[in-house]
């Protein structure tokens, strides 16, 4: 194991950073609670987390300044400081979408997920007082707390890949489910009252279903955004609201209704045969319940011909 990865397992293994990070979280958690400003800054209305996206900007503007500050001259200092405010400037947003992010994970993720942010409220920090030395005229103090602030950034940056790509934090946990292909059957249609919700398991993925108005609907029953059990959630306005952080996904489609999930929930066919609840996945290609739909069209047209006939 490399250093890096040492340093990051010991952040893992730090309980103590408990102690700091419970109460931010529980602020970020009441600041953010209003549907519109949670489903903004989750990234719900574009279809994946805001803040990986945001994190280019800031990274990309003050990795060129540091460049155009070492082998630049004097003719690139207006670009390196133009740069240097722009990194500034979108570290904001980029800073308050990751909060809401953070907020949502606990132990290991929390305690990394701290010292991420830690670590790039410092590297802003110095970019704010190194923009403020160059205004001033001190462009030599202004680069050295550039090329410190690139370093902080950089380590930071670290600990945001670790987060994403080893510890999965807001991957999508539905993404690799496929769900069967085929009507797959599952409760006897008498176990399932209207208003009532069962958890099954068809073709190795775990369906929630629900009747409403005397018709079943089939989710997913892992939350896409950190892999909540929606069985053990609530039941409201034809949706189902995750018990872990509120996400909230209607019925007839899996959309969202509110975050911090941004990818829909995967959403199952369902239909009564022979007695029992069938579920599938929709054909690639079809919208679902428009198989069904045709499935239905062409039974009533053969039997039409045969009466004819």
């Amino acid at each position: 194991m490399s250093m890096p990865q040492k340093t990051v397992r010991r952040l893992e293994r730090a309980e103590a950073l408990d102690r700091a990070a419970e109460p931010v979280s529980k602020v970020v958690q009441r600041t953010v609670r209003p549907r519109l400003v949670r489903n903004l800054l989750s990234g719900t209305f574009q279809g994946h987390p805001l803040h990986p996206a945001l994190t280019d900007v800031p990274i990309g503007a003050w990795t060129m300044a540091a460049l155009l500050d070492a082998v630049g001259g004097s003719e690139s200092e207006q670009a390196a400081d133009l740069l240097v405010t722009a990194g500034v400037a979108a570290a904001v947003p980029t800073a308050v979408t990751g909060l809401n992010d953070w907020s949502d994970t606990m132990g290991a993720e929390s305690r990394v997920g701290l010292v991420h942010a830690a670590g790039n409220t410092t590297a802003l920090g110095l970019y704010a007082a190194s923009l403020v030395e160059r205004i001033r005229g001190n462009r030599r103090r202004g680069k050295v707390l550039g090329f410190v602030g690139f370093g902080v950034l950089a380590a930071s940056a670290y600990l945001g890949g670790h987060l994403s790509f080893v510890r999965g934090v807001n991957v999508n946990r539905t993404a690799w489910e496929q769900g069967p292909e085929e009507w797959t059957p599952t409760l006897a249609e008498g176990d399932l009252a209207d208003g009532d919700h069962r958890t099954v398991e068809a073709g190795g993925v775990q369906i929630l279903l629900h009747r409403m108005s005397g018709k079943v609907y089939a989710l997913a029953a892992t939350c896409s955004h950190m892999g909540g059990p929606l069985g053990e959630g609530t039941f409201e306005d034809g949706c189902v609201v995750c018990p872990w952080h509120g996400s909230t996904f209607r019925f007839t489609d899996g959309g969202i209704v509110r975050g911090p999930a941004s990818a829909p929930q995967p959403c199952y066919e369902t239909r009564i045969q022979d007695g029992r609840i069938e579920v599938r996945a929709a054909p690639k290609g079809v919208p679902e319940g428009e198989a069904e739909k045709r499935t239905h069209r062409v039974r009533r047209r053969i039997l039409a011909r045969a009466g004819a006939s």
